[in-house]
């Protein structure tokens, strides 16, 4: 493998993938260390070389890719916190990623019921949750997905099906 071959890997990568900076370096970087590396040009030169290239050609932008990733992970449900660590795992900076971290703050409640509604619990349970353990999973559930654990206690504590509650929380969070 050589510098072009390096630059070849790095188009065909991010014409397919949406990504940062630090995972196409990662990417880059496992590619070398696979191949044997032909140029006489230190490689990872090469590779900073090229991952600067893609940025500087608009192929890898790093506050777009936050903003994208953040909301995907908004619409699925997820919450803030965990949109935050996987900006991070993600090699985007706190600089890129603040906006797309303020939104899924802004959005946390509408995520959470998104949360519930997909694993159906809470007001989207078919019957009420009686068993205390079983309500404590869901909250460690919704605290793996990045929830504050008293919103979804909030939530769960709602009656399946009844919407007057349901109403009633949304305008209480719209408050805060």
């Amino acid at each position: 493998m050589d510098a072009a071959r390096l630059d070849e890997l790095a188009l065909a990568y991010v014409a397919r993938f949406a990504t940062s900076r630090a995972k196409l370096a990662r990417y880059l970087a496992r590619k070398i260390r696979e191949s044997d590396w032909t140029d006489e040009a230190d490689a990872m030169t090469s590779c900073e070389t090229v991952v600067a290239k893609m940025e500087r050609l608009g192929f890898v932008d790093d506050r777009q890719y936050a903003a994208m990733r953040g909301a995907a992970m908004t619409r699925r449900g997820l919450g803030a916190r965990r949109v935050k660590a996987q900006l991070w795992v993600d090699g985007i900076g706190e600089a890129d990623a603040g906006e797309a971290i303020e939104s899924a703050e802004a959005a946390a409640f509408a995520a959470a019921l998104g949360f519930a509604r997909r694993r159906r619990v809470g007001p989207y349970a078919s019957g009420p949750a009686a068993d205390p353990a079983l309500r404590e999973r869901q909250v460690a559930a919704f605290a793996r997905a990045g929830h504050a654990p008293g919103l979804a206690r909030r939530i769960l504590a709602i009656a399946p099906g009844d919407e007057a509650a349901l109403a009633a929380l949304d305008e209480g969070a719209a408050l805060d």
